[in-house]
């Protein structure tokens, strides 16, 4: 937000690592350590921020619910609204609390909106437009001032570029921790970072190289991957196991999204209705919506605002990975053959040479050469 004009009045972190972090980035920033000791906002505030806990909304999670423990955190913006009402609030967080409890999470979050007379918009927007990394959150902003918040969100959309990609030629980011049911897959790019556990247990995806390594990125490239410097989350080390900065990472959102967010926020545009399409009550929530002050509505638009030319995943990752181990690599072979998901040709073949080579000791660096024999389509 700040890449796009704007300066920050006060922050509130509750964790310590996080903490740590935004001290040693923001040095002059006051910080608050908890949401709900917080008895007022900034007198000047304009836009409040916010991304409460997604851990009762995701699918990962354990989907209690916008009441949940975590995600109810979410009421107390709503405390400080109803104390002193500002002109632009800002939420962001995972995409499936559009579908949580048949939607009704969405429900009570608009009309907590539409009751203290804030007209709203929303959409999801996919890091993927910015870097190689597929990563879904829905963006919802909501205002009482006399701008339209569509303004905000439905000015620009493009669509992906995306070049004829092979296990040979492009790496390939999926997540080694499932394979039975689901698989988060991606071409060119890695899957959704995810926050791994506040103890300090890593959640890293995989990434098969052109060469045929499968490696799980270096923290500073994880970072990249979100937007940040190289090492961004170091401070976090003081106060915590270094583990812990993949949470960061993966609570974390895009950077370049907050930037793209932050300069639309700055100059909205007018937005024209012909995306609009008819949202009845019972509906399910659509990937982008609007209210106006009267009506709800649907909206027509891609999750690719824009599309920014970028080098391959392959080509983007600066520091050398770690080889994924023959457990997590026996691990994950071992759900794909009790599950029925259908992989790429040659992707299978390619995790069991991958086994075989790393229990023979082979480092991934000997390995380019030795893929004569693999189905790779």
């Amino acid at each position: 937000m700040a890449a796009a004009g704007h300066d920050s009045l006060l922050l509130c972190e509750s964790w310590s690592p996080a903490q740590a972090v935004l001290r040693a980035r923001f040095p002059e920033m006051p910080i608050e350590p908890d949401v709900v000791d917080l008895v007022g906002l900034p007198g000047e505030t304009d836009v409040v921020v916010a991304g409460f806990p997604c851990q009762d909304l995701s699918q990962a999670g354990m989907t209690a619910g916008i009441r949940g423990a975590r995600s109810g955190l979410v009421g107390h913006v709503f405390r400080l609204l109803d104390l002193q009402p500002v002109p632009w609030v800002v939420l962001e967080n995972v995409s499936f609390m559009l579908h949580l409890d048949r939607g009704r999470a969405m429900q009570t979050l608009v009309e907590a909106f539409e009751e203290r007379g804030y007209r709203w918009a929303y959409r999801i927007v996919n890091s993927l437009a910015f870097l190689p990394q597929r990563r879904e959150r829905v963006l919802f902003v909501a205002t009482r001032s006399d701008v339209d918040p569509a303004g905000v969100l439905f000015m620009d959309d493009s669509v992906p570029r995306n070049a004829e990609v092979s296990l040979s030629t492009h790496a390939h980011g999926f997540y080694w921790t499932e394979g039975l049911r689901g698989l988060g897959w991606a071409q060119d790019a890695i899957p959704p970072l995810k926050n791994g556990s506040t103890v300090g247990i890593a959640s890293p995806p995989a990434i098969v190289l052109p060469n045929g390594a499968v490696i799980t990125p270096d923290i500073r490239d994880a970072e990249r991957l979100q937007g940040f410097d190289a090492g961004w989350t170091e401070p976090a080390g003081s106060v915590g196991r270094e583990a812990l900065r993949w949470s960061l990472i993966g609570n974390a959102v895009t950077v370049p999204v907050a930037k793209w967010l932050g300069a639309q926020l700055a100059a909205p545009g007018h937005y024209e209705v012909e995306r609009d399409r008819e949202l009845s009550e019972g509906d399910r929530w659509p990937r982008a919506a609007r209210f106006d002050g009267k009506r709800r509505m649907r909206v027509e638009i891609g999750s690719f605002p824009v599309w920014q030319d970028r080098s391959p995943l392959a080509a983007f990752l600066r520091f050398e990975g770690k080889p994924l181990s023959a457990r997590a690599t026996r691990g994950f072979l071992s759900r794909t053959e009790r599950g029925t998901l259908r992989f790429v040709p040659g992707f299978l073949e390619l995790l069991r040479s991958h086994l075989s080579m790393t229990e023979a000791g082979i480092r991934p660096s000997e390995r380019s050469i030795e893929r004569q024999g693999m189905a790779i389509e």
